[in-house]
C-alpha cells in the first residue's frame, strides 16, 4: 500500500516535512481488515493504538492481522521492517 504525496490529509501536515496523519492510517487499516475477513464489519472500537514510527507519503507499507477471537484482531503496520504501528480493533462479528 501507499499514501499519495498528492493525499488531501497531507495538506500542512507538516509543511517542508509531510507525514501521514495517524487517522489515514487507521482508515487504511480497517479498509484491510474487509479484505482480511472477506467482508465489510462495522468497526466498534480501536483500543490501544500505538504509533511507533511515521509514515511518510509514497512509502510501501503493509498491514499485518492476528485474530483474537469473535469480533477482535489486532493489527500491525509495517513499512518495510519497520514497525509503523499496532494495535486491536473490535468489530461486530
Amino acid at each position: 500500500m501507499r499514501i499519495p504525496a498528492d493525499h488531501p490529509a497531507l495538506a500542512g501536515h507538516f509543511p517542508g516535512q509531510p507525514v501521514v496523519p495517524g487517522v489515514v492510517l487507521l482508515d487504511h487499516v480497517i479498509q484491510a481488515l474487509e479484505a482480511h475477513l472477506g467482508r465489510a464489519p462495522r468497526v466498534t472500537g480501536l483500543p490501544g493504538v500505538k504509533f511507533l514510527a511515521p509514515l511518510e507519503p509514497e512509502a510501501d507499507f503493509h498491514i499485518e492481522f492476528a485474530d483474537k477471537g469473535a469480533g477482535r484482531a489486532a493489527f500491525t503496520v509495517l513499512g518495510g521492517d519497520r514497525k509503523l504501528a499496532t494495535g486491536s480493533l473490535q468489530y461486530e462479528a
